[in-house]
């Protein structure tokens, strides 16, 4: 049996992540800073006030960032994501579908349940 080695891709996807969790921990922090006024004339006792809220805000986009992403990976089929898709995602199977003249004779209107259900009038009058 041959072993496949990883590719370079494929080893390179977990600091993919890394770098996207960085960048919006980065960007949560700077939103903070800019938010708490950290860039403006303020006392030191303020100032660092806002970095420590910049970098607990930062902490916390980090984990929840790394953690939604991976999790939503972890969910995605690797076989489904190199199938092509020849038809609508969203409309249900064609197999599924039931055909007009598929019905039972002598069903005498009633659903699948048991109810009586609305018979289709053949009449051309009504």
């Amino acid at each position: 049996m041959s072993h496949e080695s990883p590719t370079r891709r494929d080893l390179l996807k977990p600091l993919q992540l890394l770098g996207m969790a960085f960048g919006a921990a980065l960007f949560a922090g700077i939103v903070t800073l800019v938010s708490m006024g950290f860039f403006q004339q303020r006392t030191a006792d303020e100032a660092s006030r806002a970095v420590v809220v910049a970098l607990i805000i930062a902490g916390v986009s980090f984990i929840a960032v790394l953690l939604i992403v991976s999790l939503l990976l972890l969910a995605v089929d690797p076989a489904q994501v190199t199938k092509q898709i020849d038809k609508p995602v969203l409309l249900p199977d064609e197999e599924a579908k039931p055909e007009a003249g598929d019905a039972k004779p002598g069903a005498g209107g009633s659903g699948s349940d048991g109810e009586p259900g609305i018979e289709a009038s053949t009449d051309p009058k009504s």
